[in-house]
């Protein structure tokens, strides 16, 4: 398939469409310029449309990196036939900024910080993760945003912040905090499972899937009946996050045993 055939199956929405014809840009780059080539930032969501395409695309040479092992946003990185994943460096693409912000009384959160960077004029795709701390908080960027992050974001909310510069080695993601559930379903569908995970009753959980607020594996998924399997990830607007960590046997009401772990 040539480009727009790719873009045309693959592409939900006009926005979707123009971050997977810039990644496709970037794969271009890459190969007929024989250098690695990097997207810009890619949301979960984003980059489980570009996936499938890439599939469709043969494959080829790529990684995903946020900074950091699990970081959520990240760019995808497509490396010429003569360099191997492992000898790509994060710092000829990524950079690492700690801003750090006065301990008595402050209550910065993650908007405070990513509305004043918006403020100096950066676009969300130009900044990855934001790792909120009691005094600091740590922002991945692309290399080329941070001279501006350093000499221009300078407060967030009310409150003054001092930048620097820091290895992408010293990011200190906090571990995430989760909730194990052991639950049975009838059967492995979306609703029913959204509805163990999240404590919900089912139509409630159906209800939430018809309204377009959840995701299976960060796409939109409007199927109540969609089946789910180990491994697969959930998520529901104002409700947070689930990953099925298992799929057992059966219990003795002939119900399916499943392991779930909630994000708090």
């Amino acid at each position: 398939m040539n480009k727009t055939e790719l873009l045309n199956r693959f592409s939900r929405d006009a926005e979707e469409r123009v971050v997977l014809a810039r990644a496709l840009d970037q794969l271009d780059r890459a190969q007929n310029r024989s250098i690695p080539s990097a997207t810009q930032f890619l949301s979960p969501a984003q980059r489980a449309a570009l996936e499938p395409l890439l599939a469709a695309s043969g494959r080829p040479r790529h990684l995903f990196h946020g900074g950091y092992e699990g970081a959520e946003r990240t760019v995808c990185v497509f490396l010429p036939d003569w360099q191997e994943p492992e000898d790509w460096m994060p710092e000829d693409e990524l950079a690492a900024l700690e801003a750090a912000f006065p301990p008595t009384g402050a209550e910065l959160t993650h908007r405070n910080l990513l509305g004043g960077l918006m403020g100096i004029g950066l676009t969300r795709e130009r900044v990855g993760d934001i790792l909120v701390r009691e005094t600091a908080a740590q922002i991945v960027c692309l290399k080329e945003a941070a001279p501006i992050i350093l000499s221009q974001f300078d407060q967030a909310g009310r409150y003054r912040l001092r930048l620097r510069e820091i290895a992408l080695a010293d990011l200190s993601p906090a571990p995430a905090e989760v909730k194990l559930i052991h639950d049975t379903v009838a059967a492995l569908r979306l609703d029913a499972v959204l509805a163990s995970g999240f404590s919900l009753a089912r139509s409630k959980a159906a209800d939430a899937v018809a309204g377009g607020r959840v995701s299976l594996n960060h796409r939109e998924c409007l199927k109540q009946d969609k089946p789910v399997e180990e491994g697969d990830v959930l998520t529901c607007r104002g409700l947070g996050k689930c990953v099925v960590r298992s799929v057992g046997g059966q219990s003795r009401k002939g119900r399916i045993i499943i392991e779930i772990e909630r994000y708090l």
